[in-house]
C-alpha cells in the first residue's frame, strides 16, 4: 500500500513566504524547533494536577530559550508567532505564557516598571481582571484600592467582585499579579487602574475552580480581604498618577477611557489568541489530510477488492479544501491586520481606535473559523479523530478558551458592528467593468463588498426605525449589523489572501493562492447570492458560472494539497506524535494498542 509523499525538509517556498513572510527564520523557525522537541510531546495520560505542573515546567522550558524577555516582550510579531506554535501542541502553555508575557510583563513594560525577577520567572505573573460579575463590562467591576497615607487597601466588596478565573494557584511557583480595581481617592472614584499585588500576601484568597473542558490550567476564585498595598503599587501612566504632593491626576477624562487605557495590552492579546487557534486549525488539517491519503476506502468498481484513498472522493476533499482556503486567508488576514495596528501605533494621526476595531473583527472571525476548520477535521477522521492521542479532540475542546479570552467574541464583534454601521469602512464601492467575469477575482471581492453594504443598509434602516426607546432600537439593527461585520471580516481576510497572491513572485504559488482564493470568495457569496441578484449586483447566469468554478477550483488544488499543506512547515517529529498521521498504514495499525487502547489488561 502506497504511502503518504516525502515532505521536503524547507517545504514549498512561495506557500511558506505568503504566509509567514520573509522571516520565517528568526520569528518562526525558532519556536517550530522548540516544540519539535520531546519535552513538548503530548501526555494524555496525565491526570489534572500533573497536566498543570507540566504546563509550568515548560513555560521555563521556553523562558530559557528567549535571549531577551524585554525584547520579546515590546515586539507583538514574535508574541503572535509564539502562540501560533504553541497553540498547535500545548493551549496551556499558550494561555498561561500569554496571561505572563503579554498581560503581566507587557503590562508592567507599558507603565515603565522593572521586569527583574520577572523575566527570569522567580515569581511567575498572572492578570486580574474578570469578576465573577463582571467580564466584558469591565469598566463597571467591584474591587477598590483605597488609597490612604501608606499606599491602597485593595478589598474584594461582595461575591460579585471576586476575580474569575485567574490562574493564580501555588502551582509552578509564587505568583505576583496585575489586578485591575476601582481607585478611591478622597472618597471619589477616579475609575479603574491596575496594581501589582503578590498572590501570597496576607488576606489574598485563592481558591482553585473545578477543572473545565480543554487544556489543564489552575483557574482560580482569587479574592481580597483589605490586602495593604505599598505606595508603588500602583501601574502609574495618562491614565492616573500621584504627584509628589499626593494629589491625583489624570490626563483622561473619561473613566472608562482610563481602563481601556490601563488595559491596553488586551489588543495585542486578541492577535496571540487569534495566532494560537490558527496553529491549532492548521496542524489540525494537516493531520486530516494525510489521514486522507493514508486511509483507503472501496473503490466505484464493484469489485470489494479494489480500494482507494479517502481523499479521491470529492465529498471527502472539498470540505477539507475549503477548510484549507479558509485558513490560508485567516493566517494571511493575521498578518494584515497586526500590521495595521502596528503603523497606527507610530504613525502621526492615525486612527487608532479603527485599527483596535479591526483587531477585534479579526479575532473574532479567526477563531470562530478555526472552530469550524476543527470540527471539519475531526468528522472527516471518524472515530480515530476522537482520540486524544491523535490531536484533534484536543483542539476542539482548546478552541473554546481563545474565543472568549481577551474579549468574548459576540461582545466585541457586537461593539465592531457599531463602528461599521456608521459607515467607518467607507460608502458602496465602485462597479467593476462591464466585462469582468463573476468569477474574476476583483469582481469577486467587489461582489462580497456589495454584500457588506446591503447590511449596512438595513442596519441604519432598522436603526431609524420607530421603536421604544434605545434598547428596543438597537435590537432591531443587531441582526444585519452583526452580519456586516462578519461580511467585513471575511471580505478582508478574501482581500489578504488575493493580495498575496498578487504579490508573489512564484508563478506557481501565485496561481494556487488564487485558486484557494476563488474557492473561498465562492463559498463566501453562494450563501449572499439571493441579496445580490435581488439587488442587481448578480444575473442568474453568474450563479451557475459560480457553481462551476467552484468545482473547477476543487479540482484544480486536490492533486497540489501535499504542496499546501507542507507550507505550514509542521515538523515531522510532531506528526510522529500522531498515529493518525503515519505515512504507512501498517505501522499504524501496528500503534493502535499501544497508543490507543493502552495496556492489555
Amino acid at each position: 500500500m502506497p504511502a503518504t509523499p516525502a515532505r521536503p525538509e524547507l517545504g514549498p517556498r512561495g506557500q511558506t513566504d505568503a504566509l509567514f513572510g520573509h522571516s520565517f527564520s528568526d520569528v518562526h523557525e525558532p519556536w517550530r524547533t522548540l516544540f519539535s522537541t520531546p519535552a513538548f510531546a503530548p501526555q494524555p495520560h496525565l491526570d489534572f494536577i500533573d497536566r498543570v505542573e507540566l504546563t509550568y515546567r515548560r513555560l521555563h522550558d521556553v523562558n530559557a530559550a528567549i535571549d531577551d524577555v524585554a525584547k520579546f516582550v515590546d515586539d507583538p510579531r514574535r508574541l503572535a508567532a509564539f502562540h501560533e506554535w504553541a497553540g498547535a501542541v500545548d493551549g496551556g502553555l499558550a494561555a498561561v505564557a500569554g496571561i505572563h508575557y503579554n498581560l503581566f510583563l507587557g503590562s508592567l513594560a507599558d507603565h515603565g516598571r522593572s521586569l527583574t525577577g520577572y523575566e527570569r520567572l522567580e515569581r511567575i505573573g498572572t492578570f486580574l481582571c474578570t469578576e465573577l460579575g463582571y467580564g466584558n463590562n469591565a469598566a463597571q467591576l467591584e474591587t477598590t484600592a483605597v488609597r490612604d497615607r501608606d499606599g491602597f487597601v485593595l478589598h474584594t466588596p461582595g461575591p460579585a467582585a471576586a476575580k474569575f478565573m485567574p490562574n493564580t494557584s501555588p502551582a509552578g511557583g509564587p505568583k505576583t499579579g496585575v489586578v485591575a480595581a476601582r481607585l478611591i481617592v478622597e472618597g471619589a472614584d477616579e475609575g479603574v487602574m491596575l496594581f501589582l499585588v503578590p498572590m501570597d500576601a496576607p488576606g489574598v484568597r485563592v481558591r482553585l475552580l473545578q477543572p473545565r473542558i480543554g487544556p489543564a490550567i489552575d483557574h482560580c476564585l482569587t479574592t481580597f480581604t483589605h490586602v495593604r498595598l505599598g505606595p508603588d503599587a500602583l501601574l502609574q501612566g495618562p491614565q492616573g498618577r500621584f504627584a509628589p504632593d499626593g494629589t491625583f491626576r489624570s490626563d483622561i477624562g473619561n473613566r472608562r477611557l482610563r481602563l481601556l487605557a490601563s488595559i491596553a495590552r488586551v489588543t495585542i492579546g486578541k492577535f496571540c489568541m487569534s495566532a494560537a487557534a490558527l496553529g491549532g486549525a492548521r496542524q489540525a488539517l494537516a493531520l486530516a489530510v494525510r489521514y486522507a491519503h493514508i486511509r483507503h476506502a472501496a473503490a466505484l468498481t464493484g469489485r470489494n477488492a479494489d480500494q482507494v484513498p479517502l481523499w479521491s472522493y470529492r465529498s471527502h476533499h472539498a470540505p477539507l479544501l475549503e477548510a484549507l482556503a479558509t485558513a490560508y486567508a485567516a493566517t494571511l488576514l493575521h498578518r494584515t491586520t497586526l500590521a495595521r495596528w502596528e503603523d497606527a501605533l507610530i504613525t502621526p494621526g492615525a486612527d487608532r481606535e479603527d485599527a483596535e476595531i479591526h483587531a477585534a473583527l479579526t479575532k473574532a472571525w479567526i477563531t470562530w473559523q478555526a472552530r469550524q476548520i476543527l470540527i471539519e477535521c475531526r468528522e472527516r477522521c471518524g472515530a480515530q479523530g476522537l482520540f486524544p492521542v491523535n490531536g484533534l479532540a484536543d483542539y476542539l475542546a482548546t478552541i473554546e478558551g481563545p474565543i472568549t479570552a481577551e474579549g468574548d467574541n459576540l461582545p466585541i464583534l457586537v461593539k465592531a458592528a457599531a463602528h461599521l454601521m456608521m459607515g467607518h469602512e467607507g460608502g458602496s464601492p465602485a462597479g467593476p467593468p462591464p466585462h469582468t467575469s463573476p468569477v474574476d477575482p476583483d469582481f469577486l471581492q467587489y461582489a462580497l463588498r456589495q454584500g457588506e453594504d446591503l447590511h449596512r443598509r438595513r442596519a441604519r434602516a432598522a436603526l431609524r426605525a420607530p421603536a421604544e426607546g434605545t434598547l428596543s432600537r438597537w435590537n432591531h439593527a443587531t441582526g444585519p449589523a452583526l452580519r456586516l461585520a462578519e461580511a467585513t471580516a471575511a471580505r478582508l481576510a478574501a482581500q489578504s489572501l488575493l493580495d498575496a497572491a498578487r504579490a508573489s513572485p512564484s508563478a506557481r504559488a501565485a496561481g494556487l493562492l488564487l485558486t484557494l482564493h476563488r474557492l473561498l470568495a465562492i463559498g463566501l457569496l453562494v450563501p449572499r447570492t439571493g441579496d445580490l441578484l435581488a439587488a442587481g449586483h448578480l444575473r442568474p447566469d453568474h450563479i451557475e458560472q459560480l457553481h462551476a468554478a467552484r468545482e473547477q477550483a476543487l479540482t484544480e488544488l486536490a492533486p497540489h494539497v501535499t504542496t499546501l499543506i507542507d507550507a505550514f512547515m509542521i515538523p515531522e517529529d510532531v506528526f510522529a506524535r500522531h498515529p493518525i498521521a503515519l505515512p504507512d498504514w501498517d505501522k499504524f495499525v501496528e500503534r493502535i494498542p499501544a497508543a490507543l487502547a493502552g495496556p492489555a489488561e
